[in-house]
């Protein structure tokens, strides 16, 4: 169901403010409902409280939408638009789904749109984060400055369709585990600069976030095993040095485990295990530590695998192999309009 037509932004403060208004966070009046810092967020309030919803930074958001808006700018103007739209038209366009898929980064493109237009934007919601969509399924309308639409387009298309196409992977790992206990999850395995966007997109395809940083928990590998003398003094190094920190350990073969389970790792990592092997670990564990398959997993496999009773299957390919989902922008046709 569509939603109403939300005003993003009041009446700019000039040609440089970037849809930033009276409406803006940085103007006050609402940012309080949000828990938001007006001098640190230059977004429309009701936008970052959204995206604050969704488990984003705000902050975090509008520096990646400058820097992409940047990048493509490198300093100078559009030239084929300035040249060929004249300065006040309007025009209002469409977001298009032109593959079946799962959408993720709306709000990341309302974002984007924010940092560019120079004017008010109307936007309409056709479609939600994490919904299905078909070809053809229009996802979000926009009516603004015409400059600005097509200045922000590329910047916009370019997140939006690489966080559906995560999701839209996601959900097919998700659908394939569904009633078996087991949940699909992400790695490390990011873009620079876009982990938490690329995260997001994964819960919205039905997976779940290992850890965000190298902060949030430790991971014991089998080069930290080597340089600290084995897996018992790895284990408690750390956790004599971070005694709060959940620790998980990566093991390659069946007899490692009851060593790491009598330090008490809280996550083990079956690595490269085949699904009988895996079976093997799950009874041995017994439920005393929490498991979790890597490597040799394929959509082919992962049922099978999660079958054996693990709880997460680690797919680092989420997000460093999924294709894009298409989807386009499209300004509707008909008579220019013009603001003074």
């Amino acid at each position: 169901m569509d939603l109403p037509l939300l005003q993003i932004g009041g009446p700019s403060a000039g040609a440089d403010a970037g849809g930033c208004g009276d409406g803006c966070g940085c103007g006050g009046g609402d940012e309080e409902e949000y828990g938001l810092d007006p001098l640190q967020c230059g977004l429309d309030p009701q936008l970052a409280g959204l995206l604050v919803a969704a488990g984003l930074d705000p902050v975090q958001v509008e520096d990646i939408a400058h820097l992409a808006i940047e990048e493509d700018l490198d300093s100078g103007v559009d030239v084929t638009t300035v040249a060929t739209i004249p300065e006040y038209a309007v025009a209002t366009a469409d977001f298009t789904a032109r593959e079946a898929g799962v959408v993720a980064g709306l709000r990341i493109a309302e974002a984007i749109l924010s940092v560019v237009c120079t004017d008010d934007i109307e936007v309409e919601r056709h479609a939600e984060d994490g919904d299905r969509v078909e070809p053809g399924t229009k996802l979000l309308s926009v009516r603004t400055r015409t400059r600005d639409l097509l200045t922000a387009e590329r910047s916009a298309l370019n997140l939006m369709c690489r966080l559906s196409g995560i999701a839209t992977a996601t959900r097919a790992w998700a659908d394939l585990l569904e009633g078996t206990g087991a949940a699909v999850r992400d790695t490390r395995k990011t873009t620079p600069g876009l982990r938490s966007l690329e995260k997001y997109a994964v819960r919205c395809g039905g997976g779940v976030n290992h850890r965000m940083s190298l902060s949030d928990a430790a991971l014991i590998k089998d080069n930290h095993v080597i340089a600290a003398g084995g897996v018992a003094a790895a284990f408690k190094a750390v956790r004599s040095e971070f005694p709060d920190v959940p620790i998980e350990v990566e093991v390659d073969r069946l007899d490692q485990i009851e060593p790491v389970l009598a330090e008490g790792a809280d996550l083990i990592l079956l690595d490269n295990f085949t699904p009988e092997q895996t079976r093997e670990a799950v009874a041995l564990v017994a439920g005393r530590a929490r498991l979790e398959s890597s490597g040799r997993l394929s959509l082919a496999n992962a049922r099978a695998y999660a079958e054996t009773g693990v709880d997460y299957l680690a797919v680092g390919a989420l997000t460093h192999s999924s294709p894009i989902l298409d989807i386009g922008l499209d300004l509707r046709e008909g008579p220019g309009e013009e603001r003074g």
